[in-house]
């Protein structure tokens, strides 16, 4: 079955290929600015849901295709909080959240289209310890464009890891995608996650 990612998360796509898949890549043009939801963990789910059919949509609903929707927030005291997607906040960001912990909200819908058209929606959280940042180190991570675009500020396979103290749960969700829980909704579909490898995973 063709694999589809539908995100333009270089983050998602370095992920799915060091695991052994190789996904094409289609992005939604869904704009995220205009949904609201109860609970952090139902934005992320709803965000990843909207990007996935959209695509599936696209593409004119193929049989013999998968197609997975991520979408993160940062659950920080209770509020969902994005890509800052400026400077300023997310030097104002960064000085909220140092110190403190948040919960990294992966959203993940899944579509697989064969003889039948199933459909799954899941999330994946994963507590992040954030380091107690001084001033000038903000301002120098800022400074590099980084923060701007990824949910939280931060990023753990980038330059922000060095500010990660500590995590509690799955690691690839804290990049933007869960393998596990990807396996386990495959699973659910009939499709084995050791079907879709193409490669051999990277340092095998």
């Amino acid at each position: 079955m063709r694999l589809i990612l539908a995100s333009a998360s270089p983050a998602r796509l370095t992920t799915l290929r060091s695991a052994g898949l190789n996904p094409h890549v289609v992005v939604s043009d869904v704009d995220e600015t205009g949904f609201t939801a109860a609970t952090p963990t139902e934005l992320a789910s709803l965000l990843a849901r909207e990007k996935a059919e959209a695509v599936f949509a696209s593409l004119g609903q193929p049989t013999d295709t998968i197609v997975v929707g991520c979408d993160s927030v940062l659950d920080f005291e209770g509020r969902a909080i994005g890509k800052p997607g400026s400077r300023p906040a997310a030097v104002e960001l960064l000085r909220r959240t140092r110190g403190r912990s948040g919960v990294l909200t992966t959203g993940h819908h899944l579509i697989v289209s064969g003889a039948t058209t199933q459909r799954i929606t899941r999330a994946a959280r994963t507590v992040v310890h954030i380091g107690d940042l001084t001033d000038a180190e903000i301002d120098a991570y800022v400074a590099t464009g980084e923060p701007e675009h990824v949910a939280g500020g931060f990023t753990i396979d980038g330059l922000g890891g060095a500010f990660v103290t500590a995590i509690e749960g799955d690691h690839h969700n804290v990049v933007g995608l869960s393998l596990p829980l990807l396996r386990l909704m495959l699973a659910d579909c009939g499709v084995s996650w050791t079907d879709l490898w193409t490669a051999a995973p990277t340092g095998a």
